[in-house]
Order: C-alpha cells, then sequence, then structure tokens
C-alpha cells in the first residue's frame, strides 16, 4: 500500500482484532478517514441512514462479533450517536466510536466553525462521551499509534465502547505502516487469590445437596459458552439463565431448567432457584427486568458470584480472578453427579403443551399474543438469530424455547425504543450466512423504521415480525391504558419495502390461517425479505410482562 496513513493504521489494527465493517454515515469532517475505509482491503464501510441506527447496528454486530466500530462525524453525528454507544456501555458490549473532527490548526485556533457551539471549544462533545466510554483517546500525529494500541486493548479487555477523535488531517498524515500485529491484551488472574477462591467454591458445593447454576449476560460478553458447556458436562448440576443470559446455550439442554426472572419465573423454575442450597451464579446482572423488578430472593449465604474479573462468596470478595479461569477450574475438580441425585426437571419435561404439541391454526381465529408465541417456537430453526424489541416481542420471545445454535439478542437493560431494527442490520452484516428474524412493535418500528432501506440497500435477507397493536402496548400496561400519548400513526407497514427497493416482499395478517400462510411463504423464499405485518389487539400483552408488572 503506498501513502499509509494514520487512518489506514487505525483500520489495519481494527482488522486485527476482528473488525470486518464499519457502520456510519459520511460528514465533512470525516471524509478523510471515509477514503481510507473504501481503499482498504478486507473491510467494509457499511453506510446507515442516521448516526443513531448506526450505533445500534454497531452493538448489534458487537454481541456477534465480539468487536464492532463506528464513524461519525464532529459534533451532529457524535452526538446523534450518543444514545446508541450509552446503551452498549449498559450492556457492556465493545463498540470502537470514531469522530472525525475538525483540524488540529482550526481546534488550536478557536475557529467558530460548524457543527459547533460557536465557542471556540472543541472538546465538549468529547467530554460527553466520557461518561459511555471506558477510554478515549484524542489522536496527533505524534501519539496516534500508542494511543490507538491503547484504546482498543481496553476496548477488548473491559468489553465497553471506547472513543476515538481523529481530525482531518491526522487522519490522513503518512506514516510507516506497523510490522507488528496488535495482540489483545488477556486479563490474568492472581494465582494465589484464584487458588484460595476455588478452594473456597469446591468446598462449598461438594457439600450441596441442590447446587444450581444460574448463568447470565456476562458468560456472553466473555464469550464463555464453550467453558459453560464444560461445566455443565462436568457437574450435571441444573441451570437456568436471566433474560439477559437467554439462550447462552440451546434450551433444549438436558440440564436446562427454565429462566429465572424472581416471582415472574415460572413457580418450578422460582423454587428451585430460590429453595437451592448453593446457587453458582455466573455473571448476574440484577437489573429490573431480569429479576422480575427486584422480586428475586437470593440467599448471600448461599450464593457464590462468579464475574468477569471477581468472585464473591458471602463477605468474602476475591479479586482478580477470571471467570474463565475459575469456571475451568471448578470443571476440572468437582464431582459429577447425576440428575436423579440432585432432583430437577429440566425446562423441556416442564414446557407449556403449546410449545411442543404440533400447532393447528384456528379457521377463523385472530391471532393472540399466547397462540402467536406458541406458532413461532415451531417456526424458529438451529443457528437462527432472533432479535427482539424491548416490549410486548422482548417478554413474549423470553418464553420460546430455543434451539441449537440460535442467539437470541435483546436490549434488557438500556431498553430504547426502535434499537432492534439498527440491532437487526448489525447482526445480518456479522453473520449473513445465518437466518435473522426480527421481533418488533409497531410504536418501536417507527422510531427507526428507515432502517429497513439500508437493510435491502445491502441485499440482507431477514424476516421481520412486526406486531401491529396500534401502539404503545407495554406503556399501556404500565400506566395510561387509554391516554392518547400512547397512541400512534397507523402505516401501512408491510407496504414500505415497496418506497425502499423492490427485493422484498411483505403481507398483513390478522387471522391464524393467513399467518400460517405467510410463513410457509417465508420458509420457501429464502432470497428476499420478508415482512410479516401481524395484526393483535392493543391489549393483549404476553403473560409474562403482565405477570412481572403485577409484582
Amino acid at each position: 500500500m503506498t501513502n499509509f496513513t494514520i487512518g489506514d493504521y487505525l483500520l489495519i489494527r481494527l482488522k486485527q482484532i476482528g473488525v470486518k465493517h464499519i457502520f456510519g454515515v459520511a460528514g465533512d469532517y470525516n471524509m478523510e478517514f471515509l477514503d481510507s475505509i473504501v481503499n482498504q482491503e478486507d473491510i467494509e464501510l457499511v453506510s446507515t441512514c442516521n448516526e443513531l441506527n448506526a450505533a445500534y447496528a454497531a452493538d448489534g454486530y458487537g454481541r456477534l462479533n465480539g468487536i464492532a466500530a463506528l464513524i461519525t462525524t464532529f459534533g451532529v453525528g457524535e452526538l446523534s450517536a450518543i444514545n446508541g454507544i450509552a446503551g452498549a456501555y449498559a450492556e457492556h458490549v465493545p463498540v470502537v466510536t470514531i469522530t472525525g473532527s475538525p483540524a488540529t490548526k482550526i481546534q488550536a485556533s478557536g475557529s467558530l466553525v460548524h457543527h459547533t457551539f460557536g465557542t471556540g471549544d472543541f472538546s465538549m462533545f468529547a467530554r460527553m462521551y466520557e461518561k459511555v466510554t471506558a477510554a478515549q483517546a484524542y489522536l496527533t500525529t505524534e501519539n496516534a499509534t500508542v494511543e490507538i494500541d491503547r484504546v482498543l486493548g481496553i476496548c477488548l479487555l473491559k468489553k465497553l465502547p471506547v472513543y476515538i477523535s481523529i481530525p482531518m488531517d491526522v487522519a490522513s498524515h503518512e506514516m510507516v505502516a506497523p510490522s507488528d500485529s496488535l495482540k489483545p491484551p488477556v486479563f490474568q488472574s492472581e494465582s494465589a487469590t484464584l487458588a484460595e477462591a476455588v478452594d473456597a467454591c469446591i468446598t462449598i458445593l461438594e457439600k450441596a445437596n441442590k447446587p444450581v447454576i444460574l448463568a447470565d449476560v456476562g458468560v456472553d460478553r466473555d464469550r464463555l459458552h464453550g467453558e459453560l458447556r464444560e461445566l455443565l458436562a462436568a457437574t450435571g448440576y441444573p441451570y437456568a439463565t436471566m433474560n439477559m443470559g437467554k439462550g447462552l446455550l440451546e434450551e433444549t439442554h438436558p440440564q436446562f431448567i427454565g429462566i429465572y426472572n424472581g416471582a415472574a419465573s415460572e413457580e418450578y423454575v422460582r423454587k428451585r432457584i430460590e429453595e437451592a442450597d448453593c446457587v453458582l451464579s455466573i455473571g448476574a446482572l440484577m437489573t429490573d427486568f431480569n429479576t422480575g423488578k427486584f422480586s428475586a430472593k437470593l440467599d448471600p449465604s448461599r450464593t457464590i458470584e462468579v464475574h468477569s474479573q471477581h468472585l464473591k462468596i458471602k463477605h468474602a470478595l476475591y479479586k482478580n480472578v477470571a471467570m474463565r479461569d475459575v469456571l475451568s477450574a471448578l470443571s476440572k475438580r468437582l464431582q459429577r453427579r447425576d440428575a436423579q441425585t440432585l432432583d430437577f426437571k429440566s425446562a423441556m419435561d416442564n414446557l407449556d403443551a403449546g410449545f411442543t404439541t404440533p400447532f393447528q391454526a384456528n379457521t377463523d381465529g385472530a391471532i393472540t399474543q399466547r397462540r402467536f408465541w406458541y406458532r413461532l417456537a415451531h417456526f424458529l430453526k438451529e443457528d437462527d438469530i432472533i432479535v427482539a424489541e424491548t416490549g410486548t416481542c422482548l417478554f413474549g420471545a423470553s418464553v420460546i424455547p430455543l434451539p441449537k445454535g440460535s442467539t437470541f439478542v435483546g436490549q434488557v437493560l438500556w431498553g430504547s425504543i426502535g434499537y432492534s431494527v439498527g440491532c437487526l442490520l448489525g447482526c445480518a452484516i456479522a453473520a449473513p450466512q445465518r437466518r435473522s428474524i426480527l421481533l418488533v412493535g409497531d410504536g418501536s418500528f417507527q422510531m427507526t423504521a428507515q432502517e429497513l432501506s439500508t437493510i435491502l440497500r445491502y441485499n440482507l435477507k431477514p424476516i421481520i415480525f412486526l406486531i401491529n397493536n396500534d401502539g404503545y402496548t407495554i406503556e399501556r400496561d404500565i400506566h395510561g391504558a387509554t391516554m392518547p400519548y400512547n397512541d400512534i400513526q397507523r402505516w401501512n407497514y408491510h407496504k414500505l419495502h415497496e418506497i425502499f427497493a423492490s427485493n422484498g416482499w411483505g403481507i398483513k395478517v390478522s387471522t391464524e390461517p393467513e399467518l400460517e400462510s405467510a410463513l410457509q411463504k417465508a420458509e420457501q423464499n429464502r432470497d428476499q425479505l420478508a415482512f410479516i405485518e401481524v395484526v393483535m389487539d392493543k391489549m393483549d400483552s404476553p403473560e409474562t410482562l403482565l405477570k412481572m408488572l403485577q409484582k
């Protein structure tokens, strides 16, 4: 490559840590860097309709790929994206957010240029990002290589977004290409502390008569699915997940007992977790929607908490121990027990019959929440990516047993309405060989609908289920069932693809036979995007959601 630049260096490093696509929007302060992306091999710019959706897409990409990148322009662009980056920060998704900023001479002179407050202060927006990123780099020609390597390492190590400001002239500044590769940092356990912590865990778990594993989002962010599977095989222990950890492993696993969500759990799951004499909690995040509005009752005296870089037993805190090392050590040392001894029922033996018996469409039956999720359970396949929007879709989908190899994506903590549409784009770009399915409500979809255009632009072929229940049903359940602020303008959702492109099809269904016909078409026609608008009653909500709201 001739005329190697600092922008090229950043791209080389991003490629070395696994980034193959960068989401973003062009702006006059980032075009030098965009030139580098376009001219660089093995990395692609995915241009979105706006920066917020680009951030949502990067979040989805990062969840599947383990790392993601976003490019915006200074001020107006980066502030448009900041909500999406805040969500990635809240939910521990590693995203490298890059801002193209004015040239260093302009910044040094305090010129009153566009996309600023007109005060000559060019640090204001970067300071805002300090609250939603784990590290920040303000590149110069002198510090660029060191700072790029530093913040990328932190992004990988902490599984959190980082911020890079690259001025126009710095992006195009020539330099010598690196001869080395960026080696991702690995958190190292303190050996003595690790040994002590593991010994303490072994003592408690071996004495327990009814131990159980409660796995959650931390396992996913540290990408320790294999280690969790090995621990289950080694011990025979039953396990549950929380909402944020749904789909860590296939939910047909013989040791999986269900999802624990405090008082909103299935009664058997709630009792098996709360009455266990030892709960091995792995990567759990005790948020409101993860604990049935804080109704979870986990006795600290009977709980071992394993987190990414520390472990807690009762009042003892063991710092500087890696989750990976703890799981590996427990797998090697714990004795295996059989299901009869541990006395548990797998989720598949305890499922609602609607999920296990063949679905028969009612001849003239209107589509209800309950029946829709029954039918969708039979529609899902191995390796599917299921993106569920915050709202009725997230809670309805949470009870569906997931097939082997499938991935469930939902923004349970941050809960930004409209997130799922951009997220779907990122997921589909990250894994184009897999079938992507979006479950989104009509109100949420209106927030970010224009990204359907980008999905079609890049010839992606997801199946989109839009639940048309005439407004914000989850908000009606919470407060103001008949208030006008929970109403929205009605759209012809299933016809939107015709506005954006021709490579898709849409249909509106309001009865079970119509839904059945649409699903058959989606199964048979995998060469196009499918948009299925599903009409439901505005006050029909998943039982799981209503159960939680009553707590």
